[in-house]
């Protein structure tokens, strides 16, 4: 098991990884849209917080040698089920060929002002 870690996503605030390969696999935690420069949350809704989480999510497997095309399977999760389809939107613009497994719910999330937040897992093969 390996950790991996990047300045160009959010750096943990508790007592977990930004990402842990094991085996073929790497387990990316669930991010919110924080920029990593600012370490505050985006403002702009859901559609400027699942863009950054992306792209934080994209440094993640950058830092780990991957892209997206190597992400099976990820979570959503929403603070209202409503913005659905705003967060669709963008998630496709990350994801338009072989997109991956995904499980979406409705959830009280950790940050107060996050909205949304999504976890990956990448295949290294």
């Amino acid at each position: 098991m390996q950790t991996v870690k990047t300045e160009k996503a959010p750096l943990p605030i508790g007592p977990y990884s930004q990402a842990v390969k094991a085996g073929d696999f790497l387990f990316i935690s669930g991010q919110v849209g924080l920029d990593p420069k600012t370490k505050t949350i985006v403002s702009g809704g859901i559609e400027a917080q699942t863009r950054q989480i992306l792209q934080n999510i994209g440094a993640i497997l950058g830092a780990a040698g991957l892209s997206f095309d190597k992400v099976v399977k990820v979570t959503v999760f929403l603070a209202d089920m409503k913005e659905f389809r705003k967060m669709n939107d963008v998630y496709g613009t990350y994801f338009k060929t072989n997109p991956p497994a995904r499980t979406t719910v409705q959830a009280q999330l950790p940050a107060t002002d996050a909205v949304v937040e999504i976890d990956a897992v990448a295949y290294s093969l």
